[in-house]
């Protein structure tokens, strides 16, 4: 760790998206004053974006918590001791599952993109209190396209972009929200390789749109419609891989006539793109040797968005684009995000189908105000902001001082905090053991445990400490089980291995709090402190056990091999290594082969798209707003520190000109936005990327900052509704919220 009086170089990692790109920063004192990539990183390789140069912003700029906070009966809040918190938290927690059973306790978040390892040991203590419900930022994004993937693959996905002659992105901005390892880097190749190309379909004329070989700039909310009528044109020219159809899939008779009812030219109408453009997508993508596709926010958080994911996939499952170089791979995980199971679950209250075992955050609010016996009563919340970043903020507002109990763990004090009956103190990214588990590549795959570059502010606990603590309170593990494993681990890792899947099976109880056992035993003994990545041993265990021959092409003679190689290495490792040809069918489940391409709601869906209307805009409200546009300078909400940006600092309503011309409304002007669920102002930044009516917030803005400071630009959820949703998974349609602009005149 750095020592708190010199300068010193360390290896960590951005924690602002996905991708968790490798650094080395130089500390003093408690600040980070240089930020550079990382090249000894196996998945960034010494790439960075702007935004990651910015981390001490995160780790300094805001006002941080450093003591426990108990809400007292007039609304204030009351600093107490950790033991004082534990022990009332507990009880708490222990009264509402006494009076109401666990499954009414609910849990969200569990990391956001940088910190998911206290999320084992959340998982433990909601088993142990016997809650069943659970929720988090993948909720509001991935679970229509992961139910999707779960009917055909069986699991996650990747693009090959590193090596696909035709790249496909389909309501994404790699080169703002990357998701692709290295993202401008790859952008920057596929555009000077001749022989490579790149098709974009967004309303927005994006960064990346602006550097493809074809955008097709469709009308806000018309994508099903588009990738429709591109399915059509491949399966009515028959540009369809018949060998890997034949060798690999079954269904494909019960999906081709409801695709050749298509009308691509009206189709092409509707979504306002030239038929000759949808033609040569079909082309492009039909007869190229590879073709990888990545869909992204613009479509998973507006209308048809399962649809389309549904439809995105059958477009490179139809032209053979699985399990080869440059195409669509499934690949290893060290913790799977997500259930792709298709047990079907519900929520208790109003029945809403529940996908990846993630309750849709659309329906949070209205599972908890109401007097239905089965609602939830209490809430845990951890590394997360659903006050902020949930659809009609205001309504889950609501539902929390609907609660019987709620707490929020955090580094701030965020709006939802602000609501929650104890708040507890969480150590920094960067002061604690942390990963994520996005890992997410293929063929090779890698995972970073990153150690603490600072010592914790005083006052502070990590996450998995934190739910040590409660676990022991509410006397959830039995002192044999602890007894068991310390005297098997003084004798040795294998016999330690031994006793360990000896007591899951013989005490069923114990299962559920495997993470807490595995941190009271195994994590005391490891080295520098890292006792919570003692859950990471199990998970290496596990994926040995699983993929041996993966693990040993990584390096990795055996899963003792894999841990200590993962705890030693500061820049991460490859935990798997696959053949491009044909590895990623290993990660298919035997039930998923051949993969079955029916999904027969989805192609009624389809089929409805004839007679369906995309149009949600009325007279009232005739813009699209999409709210939480990813921008230069815009980050998620852990950034509580608005000096940050070096430019878009106002949070600016970008519009068309024209719309810009009919409001009486030029640059700098501020408007009035109003929908359905609320108003707000912002300054206007008017910009032909932009179409006519449609109508852009970014994300990331307005935020209620300690000290009393004036908002900056506008929190997009006070502006949207969670009705909106999907018609299968309820994610939100964020990217497409009908709204009425007006000149501001005067007032807030």
């Amino acid at each position: 760790m750095a020592n708190a009086n010199k300068l010193d170089w360390q290896k960590t990692a951005c924690i602002l998206c996905e991708n968790n790109c490798g650094v080395i920063v130089r500390t003093e004192g408690r600040a980070i004053v240089k930020i550079r990539g990382d090249q000894d990183h196996p998945r960034s390789l010494g790439y960075t974006c702007n935004k990651a140069l910015q981390l001490d912003h995160y780790q300094n700029g805001g006002t941080r918590l450093d003591t426990p906070m108990r809400r007292e009966a007039d609304g204030s809040y009351t600093a107490v001791g950790w033991d004082i918190a534990i022990r009332e938290v507990a009880a708490r927690l222990g009264s509402v599952r006494d009076a109401h059973g666990g499954k009414s306790i609910f849990f969200y978040g569990g990391g956001g993109q940088g910190n998911h390892l206290g999320g084992a040991y959340s998982g433990a203590l909601m088993r142990g209190l016997g809650a069943r419900y659970r929720s988090n930022a993948l909720a509001q994004e991935k679970t229509g396209e992961g139910w999707v993937d779960a009917h055909l693959t069986g699991g996650h996905t990747v693009g090959d972009f590193e090596r696909a002659q035709v790249s496909v992105f389909i309501g994404k901005n790699p080169w703002q929200s990357h998701g692709v390892a290295r993202a401008r880097t790859v952008l920057q190749e596929i555009g000077k390789d001749p022989d490579r190309s790149m098709i974009v379909l967004d309303p927005v004329r994006s960064d990346t749109a602006a550097r493809a070989d074809l955008h097709l700039q469709i009308r806000p909310g018309t994508d099903a419609w588009c990738l429709a009528a591109i399915l059509a044109v491949i399966v009515e020219d028959d540009l369809l891989d018949h060998d890997f159809l034949r060798l690999h899939t079954r269904g494909v008779e019960l999906v081709l006539p409801t695709i050749l009812t298509i009308d691509v030219a009206a189709y092409a109408l509707i979504c306002g793109v030239e038929e000759r453009d949808i033609r040569s997508a079909a082309y492009l993508i039909g007869t190229a040797e590879s073709v990888s596709t990545y869909e992204d926010l613009g479509v998973q958080q507006g209308p048809n968005s399962t649809l389309v994911s549904y439809l995105n996939k059958l477009i490179w499952l139809l032209t053979g684009n699985f399990a080869k170089s440059g195409a669509m791979q499934n690949h290893s995980w060290l913790a799977p995000l997500a259930d792709y199971s298709l047990t079907e679950r519900r929520t208790p209250v109003h029945k809403t189908p529940i996908f990846g075992g993630l309750v849709p955050g659309n329906v949070i609010a209205e599972e908890i105000s109401n007097d239905h016996p089965d609602r939830f009563r209490a809430m845990v919340i951890e590394s997360s902001n659903p006050a902020h970043s949930l659809a009609d903020s205001q309504r889950f507002v609501q539902a929390m001082e609907d609660l019987e109990f709620s707490v929020v763990i955090d580094v701030a004090m965020t709006e939802t905090a602000r609501r929650a009956d104890y708040v507890l103190p969480a150590s920094s990214q960067f002061e604690k053991w942390e990963a994520t588990f996005f890992s997410l590549e293929f063929p090779h795959n890698s995972f970073q445990l990153r150690a603490p570059i600072l010592e914790p502010l005083p006052g502070t606990l990590s996450e998995p400490e934190i739910y040590s603590r409660l676990i022991a309170e509410l006397g959830l593990a039995k002192p044999l089980w602890l007894t068991v494993l310390r005297t098997a681990l003084k004798l040795g890792r294998k016999v330690y291995a031994a006793a360990f899947l000896a007591l899951l099976k013989l005490d069923r109880d114990s299962a559920a709090l495997a993470p807490y056992l595995l941190y009271e035993t195994l994590g005391p003994t490891l080295p520098h402190g890292a006792k919570a990545a003692s859950v990471l041993w199990a998970l290496t265990q596990k994926l040995h056990l699983d993929h041996p021959r993966a693990v040993h092409a990584a390096g990795h003679k055996n899963a003792e091999s894999l841990f200590t190689a993962i705890l030693e290495n500061r820049s991460g490792v490859n935990f798997t290594v696959d053949d491009l040809k044909g590895g990623a069918w290993r990660y298919v489940p035997v039930a998923n082969q051949p993969v079955s391409l029916a999904i027969a709601p989805l192609l009624s869906s389809l089929a409805s798209l004839r007679t369906a209307s995309p149009k949600y805009t009325s007279e009232e409200f005739p813009f699209v707003l999409s709210a939480g546009e990813r921008r230069a300078f815009t980050a998620n909400t852990i950034f509580r520190d608005e000096s940050w940006r070096k430019r878009g600092g106002t949070g600016a309503l970008r519009m068309n000109p024209s719309d810009a011309a009919n409001l009486s409304l030029v640059e700098g002007d501020r408007a009035t936005i109003t929908t359905n669920r609320g108003s707000a102002t912002a300054v206007v930044e008017v910009t032909d990327a932009m179409q006519p009516g449609h109508i852009s917030l970014p994300n990331g803005f307005g935020l209620d900052l300690a000290g009393g400071s004036e908002r900056v630009g506008v929190a997009p959820n006070d502006l949207t509704d969670s009705d909106r949703r999907d018609e299968y998974s309820s994610t939100p349609w964020h990217k497409h919220v009908p709204a009425r602009v007006e000149a501001w005149t005067g007032g807030r």
